[in-house]
């Protein structure tokens, strides 16, 4: 038996494929998953039933035909033929026409799934949570062997290192995974120290999503006591379970940038925030500096010994007028006295005595006898003289004539 290549044995088989004539002209009907048009042009996309799957490409020119190209889950009837793709080594359905053939199976069992669950509120955005800002340890619900573990392990480590991670293993494919996605949930609501949780697989089929559209996966979420975060499949890839989460992010490894703060912006935060703080408080010392001199300068106004100093010279002024009008009035008062001193020593009846002068009292009641009409013939009289007095009797009375 001879030893055949790779090649020669894939260049074997599309030739038989090629000879069936009943795989040249061939309409296959089907649902449509992971259709996407690549840059050329070209679109490539799955069709499948319930059981298989089966690779289809359509060229460009035929797709700008069509006008509007199928969705996902949209069930058709696409003409073509089969052949190999010989550097892939694998068979597929090159399509030339496609016709609408209605919603697939898979598809219709989502809308209705969707509809029922909204109908009951589980979607509703009232009930959704906001997730902690800063949270110390996150659960993440995926398959440990996955690449979306690793994307999000290393997100969580470039973004916010100080985080740690729970992981509850649990299978993210196939029809006991969700069963296993429940059990990993309330595993990590079991716990008191999770802050959040991730539940994430990385891209697929419609159909390798299609644990994450089941209803007990959704209900599961739903009833977390913890912030549920999902990152399933790609971006346009939307299942029950992203509608029952608390946020729904595009990617695994979105999802784990939605759950942690990054440390490189919060480190520019510090900086700002300590720049602020120091200016802050430069303006508050400026300010404070400026308080502080306008008291001083209002202690050097009104400080007490100034207003004692002050007082004290008013008083010192105040001595000095009061000694010298006392002075003035003692002056005056001097002069005054002097001219009453010289009026009674002019006045002074002793002065009169001492010039030969004598002055006549009555003897009995000291009555000064001023007329000859106040004595009397016999009365007793004293005679005050300059340097004493005589004792006398009136012997006789001789009034004088008056002219």
């Amino acid at each position: 038996m001879p030893i055949r290549t790779v090649t020669q044995v894939t260049q074997y088989v599309k030739d038989l494929i090629d000879s069936d004539l009943s795989l040249a002209d061939l309409w296959v009907v089907g649902e449509v998953s992971n259709l996407r048009r690549a840059p050329s042009g070209h679109c490539y996309f799955t069709l499948k039933d319930s059981d298989c799957e089966l690779r289809c490409v359509m060229w460009r020119m035929q797709a700008n035909r069509l006008g509007r190209l199928p969705e996902q889950g949209d069930r058709v009837q696409a003409h073509g033929y089969i052949s190999v793709y010989e550097r892939g080594g694998v068979y597929q359905f090159y399509v030339d026409t496609i016709e609408r053939d209605g919603i697939g199976d898979l598809w219709r069992a989502f809308e209705e799934l969707r509809a029922r669950l909204a109908a009951e509120g589980l979607f509703a955005e009232a009930r959704k949570r906001l997730l902690p800002r800063w949270p110390r340890r996150i659960g993440v619900v995926t398959s440990p062997s996955g690449a979306a573990f690793q994307d999000i392990l290393n997100v969580l480590a470039a973004r916010y290192p100080l985080v740690e991670v729970v992981l509850a293993p649990s299978m993210v494919q196939g029809s006991e995974a969700p069963a296993m996605l429940v059990a990993a949930l309330e595993r990590l609501n079991r716990r008191d120290d999770i802050d959040v949780i991730i539940v994430a697989r990385g891209g697929g089929s419609l159909e390798d999503l299609w644990a994450f559209n089941d209803e007990r996966v959704a209900r599961a979420i739903a009833a977390s006591r913890i912030p549920v975060v999902t990152g399933v499949g790609h971006e346009t890839d939307i299942t029950i379970a992203d509608l029952a989460a608390d946020l729904r992010a595009p990617t695994p490894s979105a999802a784990a940038a939605a759950v942690v703060p990054d440390a490189a912006e919060l480190a520019a935060s510090v900086e700002v925030m300590a720049a602020t703080l120091v200016d802050g408080m430069m303006a508050r010392i400026t300010a404070r500096r400026q308080d502080l001199q306008r008291a001083e300068r209002l202690l050097r106004i009104y400080d007490p010994r100034r207003v004692l100093a002050q007082h004290r010279q008013r008083l010192d002024d105040q001595l000095r007028r009061a000694v010298a009008a006392m002075e003035h009035r003692s002056a005056i008062r001097r002069a005054r006295l002097a001219g009453l001193d010289a009026s009674l020593v002019a006045l002074d009846p002793r002065a009169v005595l001492a010039r030969g002068y004598a002055s006549i009292r009555d003897g009995v009641t000291g009555a000064v006898l001023s007329s000859v009409r106040d004595a009397k013939r016999d009365q007793a009289i004293i005679v005050d003289l300059y340097d004493g007095q005589l004792g006398a009797r009136v012997t006789e009375v001789r009034p004088r004539n008056r002219r």
